[in-house]
């Protein structure tokens, strides 16, 4: 997978299907960050650093980290 089908998975995921992944939102809708590298990760290589750069560069701005 490339970082823009890396990015759709993870809007499919936080948006609508979090079990896809076997994630679990909080009452707010933020995941653990390492939970959802971690899934990601499963499927192929994927770190912090990749995720980061997701973020930033996401032009929708669909993305945030929480500040805790």
């Amino acid at each position: 997978m490339n970082a823009t089908q890396i990015s759709k998975l993870i809007s499919l995921v936080l948006r609508h299907h979090p079990e896809k992944l076997g994630l679990t939102l909080d009452g707010h809708g933020w995941a653990d960050t390492k939970a959802l590298i971690k899934a990601i990760n499963a499927i192929q290589p994927f770190d912090m650093e990749q995720l980061e750069i997701i973020v930033q560069t996401d032009n929708k701005q669909r993305y945030a980290f929480s500040p805790d």
